[in-house]
């Protein structure tokens, strides 16, 4: 048996009319080669014969057809053409058969209605790009549509939000399979965060900053983030800023798209998330770089926010 035929199989579903964008992610992070971070055995697949259609105006020539899918460990499916549009009754079924078996099945963006077709999200929570969220709700009345969050992780089944959230949903699947240093090295290399905090709610119809002013609280917001265990509160950013609470307020959500408060917890949080999975440092001495004030009150929000206790995270990411 070759060394290929060994490593695990990710299996990404292409289609007519496919965005390559969405179907380069899983790609790039699956199927390239990443120093130190352990291979898969990409294979891009399709119930289509022949060359499939871009969006981009090019076409892609796909080798292999859904039999790709039986000996899958995880198959994607990067988005789908048309939300109206019921996949081919072929891909359903070969969806469902590898998730009895055993299979992870991932749902980036618009794919997420293909699993909803295939019947996979029943009863289950899921996700989807926020533009789509009510009309998938009303298509699919079982599923809980969570239209805030960047990515639903229910074990068997992954959905993630619009477009670049699929790249935080890989990065979180590999981060499952093979630790946070591989994750974290793949990051780099694709020059994003290894883990955002917050959720696609924040995307959702913002303007974005275009004055000189904002760019100047942009600045003091990076100062902040170096210093997140000093004590910050919103009076005393606005005069750093120089400008009035009610100004600073208004051109921070609008930067931000949130309240000051909640942007430092979420920025506090996730210093504390790379922390613990990139260090040996005490719990108590992450609460106090992350400016938490006392370890009960960074456990507190730890697990308001993720569910977990700051250990378990740490054991979760780290085997440690």
């Amino acid at each position: 048996m070759s060394t290929r035929q060994k490593l695990p199989v990710v299996a990404v579903v292409a289609f007519d009319r496919v965005s390559p964008f969405h179907l380069s992610v899983p790609c790039v992070v699956f199927g390239d080669a990443h120093p130190g971070v352990p291979a898969f055995d990409l294979r891009v697949c399709a119930g289509e014969t022949g060359t499939l259609r871009t969006t981009a105006g090019f076409a892609v020539w796909v080798v292999h057809g859904l039999d790709a899918l039986r000996r899958a460990e995880i198959i994607i499916v990067p988005s789908w053409r048309d939300p109206a549009e019921r996949p081919p009754e072929p891909l359903l079924k070969a969806l469902v058969m590898a998730h009895r078996r055993g299979a992870k099945i991932v749902g980036l963006c618009l794919g997420a209605y293909v699993l909803g077709a295939a019947g996979l999200l029943e009863g289950r929570t899921a996700t989807t790009h926020w533009s789509c969220a009510p009309d998938f709700a009303q298509r699919f009345p079982n599923v809980r549509v969570d239209p805030d969050v960047l990515y639903v992780d229910e074990g068997d089944i992954v959905t993630s939000a619009g477009t670049a959230a699929g790249i935080d949903c890989c990065l979180h699947l590999l981060r499952q399979r093979h630790g946070a240093a591989a994750a974290n090295s793949v990051a780099r290399r694709l020059v994003v965060p290894p883990h955002r905090q917050g959720g696609q709610a924040q995307f959702i119809e913002q303007p974005l900053p275009s004055s000189a002013r904002d760019s100047r609280l942009s600045t003091l917001l990076d100062e902040v983030r170096s210093s997140l265990r000093e004590r910050h509160t919103l009076d005393s950013l606005a005069s750093r800023a120089a400008m009035s609470r009610r100004t600073f307020t208004r051109h921070f959500r609008q930067l931000t798209g949130t309240t000051v408060q909640q942007w430092l917890i979420a920025e506090r949080l996730s210093l504390a998330q790379r922390l613990l999975e990139a260090s040996d440092q005490a719990v108590e001495r992450i609460a106090e770089l992350a400016g938490f004030g006392s370890p009960v009150a960074f456990r507190q929000q730890f697990r308001s926010a993720f569910g977990v206790t700051p250990t378990a995270w740490r054991q979760t990411f780290t085997g440690r």
